[in-house]
């Protein structure tokens, strides 16, 4: 078979021409993009060009105004009944800028919580789990630790454990990074560059311009509600074709 005649991979992730406002302030203004199984997409960009709110569309937290919203088999922007957003919810994780750990609860309790509660899985079956992902995430002996009890890397890393404790296929993190200080920030990071290396799905929106170039297989940049510009790291950042690109690039690199 030739390249012409292989075969297009299907998108695992795919968002057409979304747009968003809240009240007058119009925050998507048309975004298009696509992510292919095992792809580590980065989503750079000024504050307030709509990182942020384009990673919850794609989660189904926000309801989009118009486009299209594909995760797997589900079509997000149709979405309406709680059986279908816990379906979902099942395939694409999301981590956040705060953890969001509930701390009247153990490390261990916090990852339980979702698969039993929400998905109904055996107990037994979820704690042998969770004790393999928090070793996973280099927790090993902190399962019975509360959130006050662990540094803010060590929370977030119990976050993204949460999360993989539902078996995503996509795995979305909004700045995880953007409230821990420096000497943490590197144990999150190195989370994420194995699970992308194992072949996570993830998208990523990042201030991490070296992490961003260094894991990312395809990297979007956008300003003001719209993509100025994507392409692989080593183009965008190494030669952007754009001049708000250039821009941005030279204020932070």
């Amino acid at each position: 078979m030739s390249a012409l005649e292989a075969p297009i991979e299907t998108p695992i992730v795919r968002i057409v021409d979304v747009h968003k406002s809240f009240g007058a302030v119009e925050v998507l203004k048309g975004v298009t993009l696509a992510v292919t199984k095992g792809e580590a997409v980065c989503i750079i960009g000024p504050s307030g060009s709509g990182k942020s709110t384009l990673l919850r569309c794609i989660n189904g937290l926000i309801a989009v105004d118009r486009g299209e919203v594909y995760v797997g088999p589900h079509a997000v922007h149709t979405l309406r009944t709680d059986s279908e957003m816990v379906a979902l919810r099942k395939d694409v994780s999301i981590v956040f800028q705060q953890y969001n750990l509930f701390p009247h609860k153990t490390a261990l309790q916090n990852l339980m919580m979702a698969p039993v509660q929400v998905l109904k899985q055996p107990a037994a079956e979820v704690e042998e789990r969770a004790y393999a992902l928090l070793k996973k995430v280099r927790l090993a002996g902190k399962e019975h630790s509360y959130p006050g009890e662990l540094s803010g890397g060590q929370q977030q890393r119990v976050a993204i454990a949460r999360a993989l404790a539902m078996r995503p296929s996509v795995m979305l993190f909004d700045e995880v990074t953007a409230a821990l200080d420096p000497e943490t920030v590197k144990e999150v990071l190195l989370t994420i560059r194995q699970l992308v290396e194992e072949g996570m799905t993830s998208i990523l929106v990042t201030h991490e311009m070296a992490f961003a170039r260094e894991i990312a297989n395809h990297v979007y940049f956008t300003d003001a509600g719209v993509i100025v510009e994507d392409g692989p790291p080593a183009q965008l950042f190494g030669n952007p074709q754009r001049e708000r690109t250039r821009e941005f690039l030279r204020q932070i690199l």
